[in-house]
């Protein structure tokens, strides 16, 4: 039962101990003692934690075995219902200004992109948020409040372009899709060019991730027809900065076609210039600016296999001051994989070591960090051996 109960909350989410064990009103120690088989829990106490792992009590009580992944990538059951609509009781509940629905999409951005556990703690307000948001468009949708609801169409589309980066790290690129799909509706329902654009670049990072033949190169479309539209109307610092931020799409799209030069030329020759006209920034959560696009420069490098070129780039790359944790992540994590390529161990690990502290819950959904550290795991020297057992443990990758 302790191995089923393990299963289906990395499955499920891949929320802490902590995090169910609280949901369910036991310890964590208890908790920690039932998934290893040294406690049996109470009729009660199991049907809470079916319920709060989404799933019959009998999955918990059948004598089959289960099937471990290497690495569990799902987004919470309670998100997806809220997607849904299957948790939707908004008939009762009271319908929040724009304002305040606006406060809180802000916040759980803030929270996304700074939090070491983001996928916890998100799981834990975006249901609510996802259901209200949802219940004041339905409301303003007829309403005579034309002010209201733009911004709440606004406030919608900002909310489901956070939810495209939670369900596409958490592996469902489904709910990615919709999500993407919802924010570009909402944002032309609010005829907000800005918020237009960013929803296409959402879109364009569904496709990057997608494994379907044509799909990288159809994000690359989708960024530069968001391009041209852009520059159809005002220039300001915020359209540029979507626009550089769209640019960088193509750039990636490029390089996963193993277009190197073309993806080196249109870094230097379009995102550079723009990254360099507005500064460091964060205009609707995209983190465009020079920084960035070093990152950018140093990510074609890995991409090619130039691991020694790519740390030439990344030693005049400073991330600390980003104000996303994740492309703090994603620079650390692309530091491991060119230390890798080079067979450089030592430096191997201290990088994922330095991964699990800024984002531990996004080490363990990476399917590149989960590969890293299982390689490092297989060919690691003794002098390391304890350490790296240590992080494949902690990962529950074996």
């Amino acid at each position: 039962m302790g191995e089923r109960v393990k299963h289906y909350r990395r499955k499920n989410g891949n929320r802490t101990q902590a995090a169910i064990a609280g949901l369910c009103g036991i310890t964590e120690r208890y908790l920690q003692q039932i998934e290893a088989g040294r406690k049996t829990p109470s009729t009660e106490v199991l049907a809470r934690l079916a319920r709060e792992l989404g799933v019959p009590v009998g999955a918990l009580l059948t004598v089959e075995s289960v099937k471990e992944s290497s690495a569990p990538l799902t987004a919470a059951p309670a998100v997806t219902r809220a997607l849904m609509g299957y948790d939707n009781q908004s008939g009762d509940s009271v319908l929040a200004s724009p304002s305040e629905l606006r406060e809180r999409v802000e916040q759980a951005w803030r929270l996304w992109q700074s939090s070491k556990d983001r996928f916890t703690a998100s799981a834990l307000v975006l249901p609510s948020l996802i259901t209200d948001v949802e219940h004041a468009l339905r409301v303003h949708r007829t309403g005579s409040d034309a002010q209201a609801r733009r911004e709440v169409l606004r406030v919608a589309a900002d909310l489901y372009g956070l939810l495209r980066s939670y369900c596409r790290r958490g592996g469902r690129l489904d709910l990615s899709l919709m999500v993407a799909d919802r924010a570009i509706r909402a944002a032309e329902d609010a005829d907000d060019p800005v918020r237009i654009a960013t929803a296409q670049w959402n879109l364009g990072h569904v496709f990057l991730s997608h494994s379907e033949p044509g799909a990288v190169e159809e994000a690359k479309e989708i960024a530069l027809r968001a391009v041209d539209q852009l520059r159809c109307g005002p220039r300001t610092a915020e359209t540029r900065a979507v626009e550089g931020a769209l640019e960088l799409v193509a750039v990636v799209s490029d390089a996963r076609c193993r277009r190197w030069w073309e993806a080196r030329e249109r870094l230097e020759q379009r995102a550079a210039p723009l990254a360099e006209q507005i500064g460091e920034g964060n205009v609707q959560w995209t983190v465009f600016g020079p920084t960035n696009v070093a990152m950018h420069a140093m990510s074609i490098e890995m991409l090619a296999g130039d691991a020694s070129e790519g740390l030439r780039v990344a030693d005049r790359i400073d991330t600390h001051s980003l104000p996303s944790r994740e492309r703090q992540f994603t620079f650390s994590l692309e530091l491991a994989r060119c230390h890798d390529l080079r067979g450089e161990d030592a430096a191997v690990l201290v990088h994922l070591l330095d991964l699990e502290d800024i984002a531990p819950e996004d080490l363990a959904r990476s399917p590149l960090a989960v590969e890293i550290v299982l390689d490092l795991h297989k060919r690691v020297r003794p002098t390391f051996r304890h350490q790296v057992d240590g992080l494949v443990q902690r990962l529950q990758l074996i």
